[in-house]
């Protein structure tokens, strides 16, 4: 899938930076611990039973008291149960969801990562320099809803798509990429992990590894491969999404980078003036047709 894909030196220096800025990120075996289990099986997508591999939980134990009293993580908290995940149901976004839109929008704004991030948009021409134009750019990017199914109305949008996770008409789980997410549907029962999805040359991943493709079962259906940061901030995300995003009108973008020790792909997938999808891929996996 990297054929043809020649590493972002530019990017893969930019998102260092962010990385090392990101300051609310979760460290493994201090903030968090996990257990990987069992090499998940190769599953053709719409296949909704698969060997479980894991017979435990992929989060041992996650700090809970510092989510809630990080900023951006309570609040990117509060905005994962306003969405209906089914596509092809319109959303119907509250004025008290607005207000929590707004709240975590204005939390992202205050982070080193975001002003980093602002910053070099800013000089690509790519971002107006005042903060509420930026803001209100996120928004359209992020949150403005739209149809992505279906004639009901607007049924989707960036951030419900990426960090929520939504369903397509009972057979296939999109996005989904969000680890916070992922925990705290996985206490509630609502997940059960199915194990790790290998990479060529390296058949095992690490506990400690912060990017992680893997395998699991949502509301019934399986999704054969999903990939995610693990620990980072949302500010981490949103900025490194947004840039992608934001450097190209194609449909799909695919960039190669090296952030920390990782080689990943970062692919970002356009609708219109929004996100579509947006997710990591750590180079490289043994079902990279699979994403």
């Amino acid at each position: 899938m990297a054929s043809g894909l020649v590493l972002n030196h530019e990017l893969s220096k930019l998102f260092n930076q962010l990385w090392d800025a990101d300051v609310n990120r979760f460290r493994p075996g201090r903030d968090y611990a996990i257990s990987l289990q069992g090499k998940a099986d190769f599953v053709p997508q719409g296949v909704h039973r698969t060997t479980d591999h894991a017979s435990q939980a992929l989060f041992l134990w996650v700090n809970e008291g510092r989510l809630q009293s990080t900023k951006t993580f309570a609040a990117f908290i509060s905005l994962l149960d306003n969405y209906e995940t089914s596509t092809g149901i319109a959303e119907v976004v509250t004025p008290e969801e607005e207000a929590e839109n707004n709240l975590f929008l204005d939390a992202l704004l205050e982070t080193e990562v975001m002003k980093l991030t602002h910053q070099y948009l800013v000089r690509k021409n790519w971002s107006k320099p005042s903060r509420t134009d930026f803001k209100a750019q996120l928004y359209r990017i992020w949150f403005q809803l739209y149809t992505r199914e279906g004639h009901q109305g607007p049924d989707s949008c960036g951030f419900e798509h990426v960090f929520v996770g939504e369903t397509r008409r009972g057979r296939d789980i999109l996005g989904f990429h969000n680890w916070v997410q992922f925990y705290l549907q996985e206490k509630r029962g609502n997940i059960d992990y199915k194990g790790y999805v290998a990479r060529k040359h390296k058949s095992r991943p690490d506990e400690d590894d912060q990017v992680l493709n893997l395998q699991f079962s949502w509301k019934g259906l399986v999704k054969p491969v999903g990939s995610t940061f693990l620990g980072v901030s949302p500010e981490f995300e949103f900025a490194l999404f947004t840039v992608v995003f934001l450097q190209s009108q194609e449909k799909v973008t695919r960039e190669l980078v090296r952030i920390e020790e990782y080689e990943l792909q970062v692919v970002v997938c356009r609708h219109g003036q929004h996100i579509g999808s947006a997710y990591p891929i750590l180079l490289s996996s043994n079902n990279e047709d699979l994403y």
